[in-house]
């Protein structure tokens, strides 16, 4: 397992790359980069913001069920914090597994709690101002299927 929280950009090639996984036993890598969205057309940035050790812990202990559960061969995730441009790479999650069905199903899981119970704190900033992102109902229903 390999995690990052980290302010630095990245290269999702790059990093997909250095991520390949040359077992024989693998036949799967599966990978998703989540970009900042503007929605409105006036997002400046989005400011992300988390409780170092704190953050890490708790996306650890994510990846270490992901892998036990579907079996991983590896496991990524990347998370970005600080502030962000639209357009930019926020996060990166990579699975390697046995078959495709365990790869997407284990980086879908960690996607789907990345997005709803990392402890991460995010802020719109636009042209009229900032304001906080608050949880949405659509993250929390896809926690139901896990």
């Amino acid at each position: 397992m390999r995690l990052s929280v980290q302010q630095a950009a990245f290269d999702p090639a790059a990093e997909l790359g250095a991520f390949s996984v040359a077992q024989s036993s693998v036949g799967a890598e599966v990978s998703f980069t989540g970009r900042v969205r503007d929605d409105t057309g006036t997002l400046v940035a989005l400011e992300i913001e988390h409780y170092p050790g704190m953050t890490e812990a708790a996306i650890s202990a994510i990846m270490a069920e992901a892998t036990a559960r579907w079996q991983l061969a590896e496991c990524l995730v990347i998370h970005r914090h600080g502030r962000l441009a639209p357009g930019e790479a926020i996060m990166m999650v990579a699975t390697a597994a046995r078959h495709r069905a365990e790869a997407f199903a284990a980086a879908e899981y960690l996607m789907d709690y990345l997005k709803s119970r990392a402890p991460f704190w995010k802020r719109e900033i636009t042209d009229t101002g900032a304001t906080w992102v608050e949880a949405k109902a659509t993250d929390e229903d896809a926690l139901t299927r896990w």
